[in-house]
């Protein structure tokens, strides 16, 4: 375990100018004290690493030290071609290069390690769009990716609402969601960062102008924290609930999960029957109603009142169609003589 993480240090930093003892502990997921003695440790193996001191200080390699130990292992060399989505490497126009990288690799590895490629492939396939829709690949995709990776200024026009709008885009990334491509840019000029769908797009003109990425952009932290948004967005309104203990464990499968967790965790202790009361935030009524009659008897709607009739009024429909069927016999009437009697 510890000769495994010696290795890794080493790495890191043979990939970087310097990194701190915080930045190490954060990747080897281990304390500064752990990472201290560590550095120690390879320094007295003969790995020349340096400690600068200070405030901006760190750990570093001395002389441009390069190390040999980058051979894969099979798990390894086996995750690194799950590593590619294809379809989305295809989508974007990148199929060919994906192709050929993925061969480089296989020649360059050990013997041994040749079908790690076919193996993986046997076992693990990504399928990303949603069911029951037609995904669609923009058409625009390829000039956008494009852009992204040669770090170019766009100019591009989309449509909002009924209208087309022009603006010129620092592309910073791209996000595959369930199927639909987005697009994270800068306003140039502006500075703030927005989220572009790019099936909405009707032109993408890339110039020749490039421009300076910001060194700190984080691409899946800026997409978690938008989506988060997003989410929180739509859930413009509250209903008010009572949950039996197996609502509870089917509420997170039924709504939205973040406002599923957030209605939990403000709630008060079960009743004595074990039902609990919560505020529950939903995209409208309509979406609640929907979403909520998945659970059942296992729920009630206490508040808004029109909700609560909504439900009262399909739960009256439901008895009158599932009421016990009369049977064609008229009670206490005798049975019909057998006909060979």
């Amino acid at each position: 375990m510890r000769a495994a993480r010696l290795i890794k240090m080493v790495l890191l930093l043979q990939s970087r100018p310097s990194m701190t003892a915080a930045e190490l502990a954060r990747e080897l997921e281990v304390s500064e004290r752990t990472v201290t003695r560590d550095a120690q440790a390879l320094s007295e193996a003969g790995v020349p690493v340096y400690a600068d001191r200070g405030r901006v200080g760190g750990y570093r390699l001395v002389g441009g030290y390069r190390t040999r130990l980058t051979g894969l292992a099979r798990s390894e060399a086996e995750a690194l071609f799950l590593s590619g989505v294809p379809g989305a490497l295809r989508e974007m126009g990148l199929e060919d290069a994906a192709s050929a990288a993925r061969l480089k690799v296989s020649a360059a590895l050990l013997p041994s390690l040749r079908d790690a490629s076919r193996t993986a492939a046997q076992r693990f396939h990504l399928d990303a769009p949603n069911w029951f829709r037609e995904p669609r690949t923009p058409e625009l995709l390829p000039a956008v990716a494009d852009a992204v990776w040669d770090d170019r200024r766009i100019t591009a026009r989309y449509r909002r609402g009924e209208r087309d709008v022009e603006r010129e885009l620092e592309p910073y990334g791209l996000v595959l969601k369930a199927g639909v491509w987005y697009l994270c840019a800068r306003v140039a000029g502006h500075g703030s960062f927005r989220v572009y769908r790019i099936d909405r797009f009707t032109t993408v003109d890339a110039g020749e102008g490039r421009f300076e990425r910001e060194e700190g952009f984080d691409l899946p932290a800026f997409w978690e924290e938008r989506a988060e948004q997003f989410a929180r967005s739509l859930l413009r309104d509250r209903v008010v609930v009572r949950l039996s203990p197996e609502g509870v464990r089917r509420l997170p499968h039924a709504v939205d999960p973040l406002s599923a967790r957030e209605a939990l965790a403000g709630a008060d202790g079960p009743d004595a029957g074990g039902w609990v009361t919560l505020t529950l935030p939903v995209e409208s009524e309509e979406v609640a109603h929907t979403q909520l009659t998945a659970l059942g008897p296992e729920v009630e709607v206490l508040a808004p009142e029109a909700l609560r009739e909504r439900f009262a009024a399909q739960a009256a429909r439901l008895a009158e169609l599932y009421r016990p069927r009369r049977s064609a016999r008229t009670p206490g009437a005798r049975p019909a003589p057998r006909a060979d009697a």
